[in-house]
């Protein structure tokens, strides 16, 4: 390999152990569900963190293609890598501006979501009149103009944003009573910005009514498969199948242990099936059948899955490999270059995130770079 080539140029797809399939079908179907639900507001998408893990630069094309116009970023070097596939969407940057961010923002037409007085000078003293759109804090006590703050620019005389958004704190829960007061407060503001769009809900937010929807929705986790409310059914289809491959099966003697730490101890003769997965590929070192805080509060670590049967991870997770009890399947069930399903048809991601004591958001976009992608549709 020369200095003028990259390491990522001479990966193999054969010779990886881990491996992500993307359905893309699934993922444009889930965004049209949620453009349905979203009745006469416009729907968009959330594609920050490398479209939550799957590749930005391939799922926003995909989304523009079924219509989706309006997409959403964390910062403008994540705006400006889209902006070359999508020369006729309007790209927000979530992170608003600022000086550092400036000239990246003007140069790739990318509309700065303004989240504070100090940037709402900025950007209406320096950017010629170029579109903004406003953030008001209605609950989160995140980003965003206090109310009395955005009543203030509302008559400052100051250009006007092309849209005003807030965000929900609690819409995954739907029953919980921040969500009307967030709606009753972001109403309530929506006459200080008369003639503008407004936007307020995200995935869990579009399933709390059309009261919620505005002028534009803004789907993040549902595109991806991912539930986006409690304490009802998954209508989402799957996009994301992650796997790893079997690299042999070892026997194992009752009172031997497993692991770093010898967390784990057999209680019966065994066989384990040793994978090329760990946690630097994201597959979470908390989700350990045993050896970690998290199994005292929720006992059972994460599984996997083979051929639909789903098989424990036992001992500590490591770096590259984890152990897997495959001592109930039959041996000829599972060989050494088999395929073990980490997320997917079998293992959801939020039975893979309840085990790590984590959510579906962060088990996306922490897939390491090892795995090798494909994409279907």
């Amino acid at each position: 390999m020369t200095l003028s080539q990259s390491p990522i140029e001479h990966r193999s797809a054969s010779a990886g152990t881990t491996r992500l399939s993307i359905d893309l079908d699934a993922f444009a179907a889930n965004w049209r569900k949620m453009r349905d639900l979203s009745g006469s507001a416009r729907c968009g998408a959330a594609v920050k963190a490398d479209a939550y893990g799957i590749g930005a630069e391939v799922a926003a094309p995909r989304l523009a293609r079924e219509g989706c116009r309006d997409f959403f970023m964390a910062d403008a070097n994540e705006g400006a890598q889209l902006r070359p596939l999508l020369p006729d969407a309007r790209i927000y940057v979530l992170n608003g501006v600022f000086e550092g961010s400036f000239a990246q923002t003007l140069a790739h037409d990318l509309v700065p979501i303004i989240n504070s007085p100090a940037q709402a000078d900025f950007w209406c003293s320096n950017a010629d009149n170029r579109p903004y759109a406003l953030h008001i804090d209605t609950g989160m006590n995140r980003m965003g103009l206090t109310p009395e703050q955005a009543v203030t620019h509302s008559q400052s005389g100051a250009p006007s944003p092309c849209l005003v958004i807030s965000h929900f704190a609690c819409a995954d829960e739907p029953g919980h009573p921040m969500n009307a007061r967030q709606v009753k407060l972001f109403e309530g503001l929506k006459p200080c910005f008369a003639g503008i769009e407004a936007s307020l809900a995200n995935s869990g937010g579009i399933f709390l009514g059309s009261s919620c929807h505005h002028d534009l929705t803004r789907p993040g986790i549902a595109l991806y498969g991912g539930e986006p409310g409690a304490h009802r059914p998954n209508r989402m289809q799957t996009v994301v199948t992650a796997e790893t491959q079997v690299l042999l099966i070892r026997n194992a003697k009752a009172g031997e242990s497993v692991s770093y730490g010898a967390a784990h101890v057999l209680t019966r003769d065994s066989r384990i099936a040793v994978c090329g997965v760990g946690y630097a590929d994201g597959f979470h070192r908390s989700a350990s059948g045993a050896g970690v805080p998290l199994r005292s509060a929720v006992p059972q670590g994460t599984c996997g899955a083979i051929n639909g049967v789903q098989i424990p991870v036992i001992g500590k997770i490591t770096m590259d490999l984890t152990m897997f009890d495959v001592t109930d399947l039959p041996e000829a069930a599972i060989n050494a270059g088999d395929w073990v399903e980490l997320l997917g048809p079998t293992i959801t991601l939020e039975q893979a995130a309840c085990a790590a004591g984590t959510i579906s958001y962060e088990l996306l976009t922490s897939l390491g770079r090892r795995h090798t992608r494909s994409y279907l549709g």
